[in-house]
């Protein structure tokens, strides 16, 4: 079994290593967060499944902190309101729950970061389209080439791989970066 461990580490060792490519496209990422922030709008997180708990993690570090003390940075997963998430998906479908909440809360300015290990998301499609339509910039945290959503982010940060536990891996590294560099941009005078 420890062959076996080790060979896991080391291939998400190196899925992130690959990912090295992708520090210009997380650096405009920080930037448009950041211009958004100092714009007096908000950071709106959404995703499916581990994405879903991924979006939830990093509103959490903005809004409460990353690594120091600073003031809290408006940042809103729409992944969390349970009576929200189910009456959508009741009364309209599960392909609108992200749409709705983005037609009734983003404004121009703000940022979408939009989590897909596929890009497939019907429902993470469509909140972009929404948002996209109000104004707002997006970002996309994906992986397995971007599928659809490539086209609708404006910044697609796209890990490489296909397997979906490497990609999630990667994701967190990037978003960690993110929320450190907001954090200290944000918060540097």
């Amino acid at each position: 079994m420890k062959d076996v461990i080790q060979e896991m580490l080391l291939e998400s060792a190196e899925t992130i290593k690959e990912s090295i490519q992708l520090s210009n496209k997380i650096e405009e990422a920080i930037i448009v967060i950041c211009d958004c922030i100092k714009n007096g709008n908000k950071v709106y997180l959404f995703g499916n499944g581990g994405s879903a708990a991924d979006a939830q993690h990093i509103a959490a570090e903005l809004i409460g902190r990353y690594k120091m003390e600073r003031n809290s940075i408006p940042a809103i997963s729409l992944t969390t309101d349970t009576s929200v998430l189910t009456s959508l998906s009741n009364d309209y479908s599960f392909d609108e729950i992200f749409s709705r909440q983005c037609d009734g809360l983003v404004n121009r300015g703000d940022v979408i970061i939009a989590i897909s290990t596929s890009g497939k998301s019907k429902n993470v499609i469509n909140g972009l389209t929404s948002a996209k339509k109000k104004g707002a910039k997006t970002i996309g945290l994906l992986g397995k080439k971007g599928g659809d959503m490539t086209d609708l982010v404006t910044i697609p940060i796209t890990v490489d791989s296909s397997s979906t536990a490497r990609i999630q891996e990667v994701h967190r590294v990037i978003y960690h970066i993110i929320c450190e560099l907001v954090e200290k941009k944000l918060s540097t005078k």
